[in-house]
């Protein structure tokens, strides 16, 4: 039997909205480590990271994949996604990153979010026998370091002059 998952990812009702976790951490009803808050969205560490540093970044309305965001937010959301891609490889002392978006599948909240994991050279994230082996931190203060550096980074940050 296949089920109708048309209402799960559905943009923006009022029944979405309030049992999605991302609108629930944007209303501040749900804890998050955020890192950045902006009208173009919010960005805050995943709960259950692929390696430290894994951030996700949302839109603040409950858009459920790429395809429901609206053309004039596109360029606003991809700025965040953008600017904190930039900022993690001097924030973490790593060498880069990996952004990523799924779309229905694998997405495990209906709610547009893009992935932001910090990369190392040696990290094997892509090994032969790809298992996406999620690496929680160690305590709630490497957590919280974590975040912190990120969001100095990015408060310190030189931003073009439109």
């Amino acid at each position: 039997m296949l089920l109708d998952a048309s209402a799960v990812f559905d943009n923006g009702t009022p029944e979405t909205e309030r049992g999605c976790p991302f609108c629930a951490i944007i209303r501040g009803d749900a804890p998050a480590d955020i890192v950045l808050d902006e009208p173009a969205g919010i960005a805050f560490l995943d709960r259950r990271p692929l390696l430290p540093g894994h951030l996700l970044v949302t839109p603040r309305a409950h858009v459920a994949t790429l395809a429901g965001l609206p053309a004039e937010a596109i360029g606003p959301f991809f700025g965040l996604v953008q600017r904190i891609a930039a900022v993690i490889p001097e924030a973490l002392g790593v060498h880069g990153s990996f952004v990523a978006i799924n779309n229905r599948v694998s997405q495990s909240v209906p709610h547009l979010h893009a992935h932001i994991v910090p990369r190392r050279h040696d990290d094997r994230l892509f090994s032969r026998n790809l298992a996406w082996t999620r690496h929680p931190y160690h305590d709630d203060a490497e957590r919280q370091a974590v975040a912190e550096a990120i969001r100095e980074a990015l408060a310190g940050e030189e931003r073009p002059v439109k």
